[in-house]
């Protein structure tokens, strides 16, 4: 480990000194497999860093709503660009940040530098999860909460969608979650008029689900599909080769992709110290045609041993990695092409067919989230869940309800495997919930007794559904046929509880109540 408390680049540290002015760069966009500077049209390679302190990177499930927000710290972002300038750094990738917070001095630092970012889109406790995956107003919010703190940049590259949320062959049910995630994203930005940016996803390398997830995530309509894939691969350890470390085949396999793929993390850390020596070839004659560079992963030291650097408040220490990545990616020099000679021929890929490695049904997504028919459908309710009941017995209300059969939760039921999905499914927990205890006290003939649980439940005073409203709820019921959009269709779902072809699946409500307060929504407006 090297000390660069003073470094030769002092001089750059001083030019970041002090309230930065903005300069606009390049925006970056996609052409076909490619990504191109918009301004001269040479092709861009990614020469990518992830950088976020003290945040494991999302493998589905959450367990802690605490992060750093790299983005948000002007004093960080000024003490490491130099550094990160010193490995030939032109993206960041951050995970996730914090749509309140200011990000205007750090990202205009990083545009001075010449330096893009790649933003995931979802939180800690606030994503698509693996084993219990929903698509709801709730994560909808966030995504584009996002997306508008970010889009203002021009040193936005793009944001990602989901990383690593389906890991094996039974999380592939959350696949279709994710997709709808993709088409919902891409659909708002379009809406918004914000300017064309991509949204993508990031993968793990596990032989079973790549290739027909990567094919799942870019077949059917090009509205849903994404706009570029990212890879997160770990394979070339050590002194490793092209052939060895599987990139030759990944290579292969990507050879007919049309949309962009890069790596999204690489950087091994089973034989130490990291050489690096699978840059060169990332970028070189072998690869450069196929892949559009890559991100290692990590720019801090954590306990997971990953690190470049190590940070102590205002000072940062090189690694051994650091060093040896420095000099890999000094040496490199991709051949690209300039967007005016380049003529993309690759088309979408078919989707697969369900199996046991894949088990979604690929040509139908959840419905699109839409806050006004959620909110409709909530006053449109007669019984609703009452501030009186604790968690638990949130959990017993909803497994009670839609442990009964029948038809009563069909409305929010959610089964890729199927291809079912209620057309409220996509609200949030607490309108689910008031749906499920709702249709139960109908089912009952709407006794008063029915909305009771031991005052767990209450009656309000319900709205009837006229005008826009019973537009709304007239749109959702006509989306139970045709999913939202593209080649998304809910099969079979009905408003008012009419049953919904198939076997049906839905989210326990311990679940439920769990992103509840996580996200912040809290037992008091239950």
């Amino acid at each position: 480990m090297a000390l660069t408390t003073l470094l030769a680049t002092a001089s750059v540290l001083l030019s970041y000194a002090g309230h930065a002015t903005a300069q606009d760069v390049d925006t970056i966009v996609i052409k076909g497999s490619k990504f191109f500077y918009s301004g001269n049209g040479t092709q861009f390679y990614i020469k990518g860093i992830a950088y976020q302190q003290d945040f494991v990177a999302g493998r589905g499930d959450a367990t802690t709503t605490n992060y750093n927000d790299p983005l948000a710290d002007a004093d960080g972002c000024r003490r490491d660009i130099p550094y990160l300038q010193q490995l030939s750094t032109n993206t960041i990738r951050v995970y996730a940040i914090d749509p309140a917070q200011d990000h205007d001095e750090c990202m205009t630092l990083l545009a001075n530098a010449g330096i893009y970012v790649v933003a995931d889109l979802g939180a800690p406790s606030e994503s698509i999860e693996s084993n219990n995956p929903a698509w709801n107003t709730d994560i909808f919010a966030r995504y584009t909460s996002v997306v508008d703190v970010m889009a203002k940049y021009s040193n936005t590259l793009g944001f990602f969608a989901g990383n690593e949320v389906v890991n094996q062959p039974n999380q592939t049910i959350a696949a279709p979650f994710v997709k709808a995630a993709v088409r919902d994203t891409k659909a708002y930005i379009r809406s918004k008029n914000h300017r064309a940016i991509g949204v993508g996803y990031a993968t793990t390398d596990n032989v079973e689900i790549r290739e027909p997830l990567a094919n799942y995530m870019d077949c059917g309509n090009p509205d849903d599909g994404v706009d570029f894939w990212g890879y997160n691969v770990y394979s070339w350890c050590g002194d490793s080769s092209f052939e060895n470390s599987g990139y030759e085949a990944r290579t292969q396999e990507f050879e007919s992709y049309n949309v962009p793929v890069f790596f999204a993390e690489y950087g091994c850390n089973t034989v130490q110290p990291r050489t690096f020596g699978d840059t060169p070839v990332l970028y070189g004659p072998e690869m450069d045609s196929v892949w559009s560079g890559g991100i290692v992963y990590l720019y801090f030291q954590e306990e997971n041993d990953y690190g470049l650097v190590s940070v102590d408040g205002d000072s940062v220490s090189t690694l051994d990695d650091f060093n040896h990545l420095r000099s890999q990616i000094a040496t490199v020099s991709p051949r690209g092409v300039n967007s005016n000679d380049y003529n993309p021929t690759n088309s979408a890929q078919a989707c697969p067919t369900p199996d046991a490695s894949f088990s979604a049904v690929p040509t139908v997504l959840p419905p699109s989230p839409d806050a006004s028919v959620c909110e409709c459908m909530y006053d449109s309710l007669s019984c609703v869940a009452s501030h009186e009941a604790d968690n638990s017995t949130y959990a017993e209300l909803f497994d009670y309800v839609c442990g009964m059969g029948g038809d009563l939760c069909n409305g929010i039921a959610a089964n890729s495997t199927t291809g079912t999905y209620g057309e409220f499914g996509m609200c949030s927990p607490q309108q689910q919930l008031g749906y499920v205890l709702n249709q139960y006290y109908r089912s009952r003939d709407s006794t008063s007794t029915a909305c009771d649980f031991s005052g767990s439940a209450t009656l309000q005073q319900a709205t009837s559904a006229t005008g826009s409203c019973a537009a709304a709820l007239s749109s959702a019921s006509s989306a139970a046929g045709n999913g939202g959009g593209g080649a998304s269709t809910s099969e079979g779902a009905a408003a008012g509880g009419h049953a919904v072809s198939g076997t049906v699946e839905y989210i326990t409500m311990a679940v439920l109540v769990q992103v509840a307060l996580i996200s912040g929504i809290g037992m008091i407006v239950l």
